[in-house]
């Protein structure tokens, strides 16, 4: 024991303020399951796998872990042949809940936890639990057993507020909502329409009682929109729908102005206003997302996209290591399955990797580097890709430390649910430019572009080129070209009838993008006056890897957010040639610079807040407000609708009144600073939130926690044709490009349902869905949301 006592002045008890690291190496993916097992310090809680422990005592001078193995085998009343039987039924768009997607059924097997002291660096071994043990150490391994981990107290926080895998937030309108007293009792059941004959699907709608159908879905199921109808006309926001009321308080309620599924807090006040107890109330009808599901089982698309009719034949080794999704994160498993076959990716993260690990932070945990480094040796050393023992089930990593750290202070990606994937990409690329020292490469360089933009104006004939940098051309879909193909067609798997899907050409799509579009109320510095301009776009670079997205996720007219089902022919070749700008021509005209001596329009920050209410895009409202001079919120408001196709309808307000406002040094309120900093964010937080916010202090603290990190006063992504020729970080080449990875979506909406990912890998396709990585027997190219190309030499 003397080994032990020598070192008892750097043993630490964990209180509950600690963070206990006991799931996962924070450098590798090794955990208690693991042959070699976890070492967990007894001064700072960290945990470590085999292969860095040591390393990690000699730097710290920390001697003593506890060596956590947990031995795992099937109980013995299950049958040995696992992968035989049939997977649970899905009832949810949800992963790791009851009736969610699931592969893994952890109680069909036993767990054992062996724990043993560990003294480096003789490696001395004492067995615990053992009574002879010095008290500090016994007291530290015992509160180590019982703590929760970190990854466990995160993953509670995280889940905060969301409802079986989907998220629905309280509704600010259901606190105040007014009901009118019209003596209206509802019936418990036997409802209809009061527009149509439908007596399925149907909304009441809180404030007058209305009883009326829901929308009109794209393949004709649904209701005839009699509800949200009635809503346009009498702004009554809020309604449930009839047939998921239950005794236990759940319904699904719809509110059109946060045009959101949402939680009214009052929900059996507001029904008991119309004669209904929710207590003696049971659930009829289908809920929103188990419609969304039999949505997707009549079209096909989720065993399309998965492949799960296919006999896939799995793959393993380097590069085919799958992630294990114990989350709604399978957006991030797919963009960095695509972002690790960049050779950029692979060189900085995978084969340089020993430069950032041999540096042992003082918490690794929060080291960007580091963390990017753990997941690229992950999927690339082959490690963790091979089956598990008796071939019982796929293996594959558990990005929990790397997505907690991605997360961090962001309002969307720091929960457990699920996201855009695109949006997740952008992040990822903020975060690299703001991690990576300036006198080192960024991988990201490969997937940059600039898009050079020319505006004409009509009037004058002069025209002005802005450049812009970009990490993804986002392409939106003319779906006024889309056409049938009778040959393709899909099998409802409950009629057996044929379902067709609207297909359009990627062609179509790339002219969409180039063609000229029309700017009406441009101003023109060289009248000086309001006229219109005519508009395009071209690659003023090309990258090594170019990101495609497919705006599948839109707007209708009335500002309903929908998934467009489209699929999109010939995406395998892409041809850039007659896209890369020419820039300015001898005989072109520039505009004159803006004149900064123009007055100054005041833009009523009161109707732009009204707008922001109504669900209406910021820059949108501002147009609205501005070109209908501060009139009223029903003059902007009919001015968005008419101009919601506009290309430009969320460009930043260019004018000369907006150009002068940035010319005039900003001084923040000190006041407002001091609120802002006692908060605990830093005066650099504090003072951008207030300059993007004219000093408003509430609108402040809003702009803080939707732009967690941004706090660079000098951003300006507008760069001039000088800055552009010395910014070697803007590759170019060769316009011609081949597909070499796709990401898919399932699901009515980017934050529910799942993504998949396919890669081509020494000339085959493999599709990674979660931890299952397989050769790709029927690739759905078609079928894809996100798509990246690779530059033919």
């Amino acid at each position: 024991m003397e080994i032990l006592e020598k070192h008892l002045k750097n043993i630490k008890i964990p209180s509950k303020f600690d963070n206990v690291y006991k799931d996962e190496c924070v450098y590798c993916f090794d955990n208690p399951e693991s042959s070699t097992g976890l070492y967990i310090c007894l001064s700072t809680f960290l945990c470590f796998g085999e292969d860095y422990v040591e390393i990690y005592s000699l730097k710290s001078r920390n001697c003593v872990f506890l060596h956590l193995n947990r031995e795992k085998k099937i109980k013995q009343h299950e049958s040995i042949s696992l992968d035989s039987q049939p997977e649970p039924k899905i009832t949810k768009l949800a992963l790791g809940i009851e009736g969610g997607f699931s592969t893994n059924d952890i109680n069909k097997f036993e767990y054992k936890d062996v724990y043993n002291i560990i003294v480096f660096p003789a490696k001395v071994k004492f067995p615990y639990p053992d009574k002879n043990l010095p008290c500090l150490i016994q007291q530290s391994v015992e509160a180590i057993i019982k703590s929760e981990s970190a990854n466990e107290k995160l993953l509670k926080t995280q889940v905060t507020g969301t409802w079986d895998g989907e998220v629905r937030k309280t509704s600010k309108i259901a606190w105040d909502l007014e009901q009118i007293t019209n003596n209206k009792l509802i019936a418990p059941s036997g409802w209809k329409c009061e527009k149509c004959d439908m007596t399925t699907n149907l909304w009441l709608n809180l404030t007058d009682g209305a009883i009326l159908c829901g929308r009109k879905n794209f393949d004709g199921s649904g209701g005839n929109d009699h509800a949200v109808e009635h809503f346009h006309k009498t702004g009554y926001p809020l309604a449930v729908k009839l047939g998921t009321i239950s005794a236990d308080n759940n319904a699904d309620v719809f509110s059109y102005i946060e045009d959101d599924m949402v939680i009214d807090p009052k929900l059996c006040e507001h029904l008991n206003h119309f004669g209904i107890k929710i207590q003696l109330m049971e659930k009829r009808e289908k809920s929103m997302i188990e419609l969304e599901l039999d949505m997707n089982k009549r079209l096909g698309e989720w065993s399309t996209l998965t492949e799960s009719e296919s006999r896939l034949i799995p793959l393993s080794g380097p590069g085919y290591t799958g992630m294990i999704n114990r989350g709604n994160f399978c957006y991030l498993n797919s963009v960095m399955q695509m972002l690790f076959i960049i050779p950029d990716f692979i060189e900085k993260y995978v084969t340089n990797s020993k430069q950032y690990f041999e540096l042992f932070p003082k918490n690794p945990v929060n080291d960007f580097n580091i963390q990017m480094s753990k997941l690229g040796t992950g999927l690339w050393s082959g490690k963790y890709s091979s089956s598990s023992e008796n071939g019982m089930e796929s293996v594959g990593i558990s990005p929990n430390m790397f997505k907690n750290l991605i997360g961090k202070n962001h309002p969307d990606f720091s929960t457990q649910n699920q996201q855009d994937a695109l949006d997740f990409f952008l992040h990822l690329a903020y975060l690299m430019k703001k991690n990576i020292r300036k006198s080192e490469a960024n991988p990201m360089d490969a997937m940059k572009f600039a898009i050079e933009d020319r505006v004409r104006c009509t009037a004058s004939g002069r025209v002005k080129y802005t450049k812009r940098e970009e990490y993804c051309l986002s392409l939106n879909i003319p779906m006024e070209n889309a056409f049938y193909n009778d040959v393709q067609f899909e099998l409802n798997q409950s009629s057996n009838k044929k379902v067709m899907r609207p297909r359009i050409s990627l062609q179509t799509i790339i002219d969409n993008f180039s063609k000229t579009e029309i700017i009406d109320n441009y101003y023109s510095s060289a009248i000086k006056g309001i006229t219109s301009a005519e508009k395009y776009s071209r690659f003023a670079t090309l990258p090594d890897f170019l990101l495609v997205q497919f705006k599948k996720f839109t707007l209708r007219d009335d500002w309903v957010p929908i998934k467009l089902d489209v699929a999109i022919d010939n995406v395998e070749d892409l041809d850039l040639s007659h896209l890369k700008s020419v820039g300015k021509q001898p005989n072109e005209e520039l505009l004159p610079e803006k004149d900064p001596s123009t007055p100054v329009l005041e833009i009523n920050q009161n109707i732009v807040d009204l707008l922001l209410v109504m669900g209406f895009p910021l820059e949108a409202a501002r147009k609205a407000v501005f070109f209908t001079k501060n009139s009223s919120v029903e003059e902007a408001t009919e001015w968005i609708m008419q101009h919601i196709t506009d290309s430009d309808i969320n460009d930043p307000l260019e004018l000369p009144e907006i150009a002068q406002l940035k010319s005039v040094k900003f001084i923040p309120d000190p006041e407002n600073i001091s609120i802002l900093m006692s908060m605990g964010f830093d005066i650099k937080q504090a003072t951008k939130a207030l300059k993007e916010t004219d000093n408003n202090i509430e609108r402040a603290t809003d702009w803080i926690f939707s732009h967690p990190g941004d706090s660079d006063m000098d951003c300006d992504d507008s760069l001039s044709d000088a800055e552009y020729s010395i910014r070697p970080e803007f590759r170019d080449g060769s316009s011609k490009y081949k597909l070499v990875a796709f990401i898919s979506h399932m699901g009515s909406s980017s934050h529910a349902g799942h993504y998949v990912c396919h890669i081509l890998k020494d000339d085959k396709w493999v599709i990674f869905n979660d931890n299952k990585v397989a050769i790709s027997q029927n690739p759905p190219k078609d079928l894809g949301y996100l798509y990246m190309y690779k530059r033919i030499v």
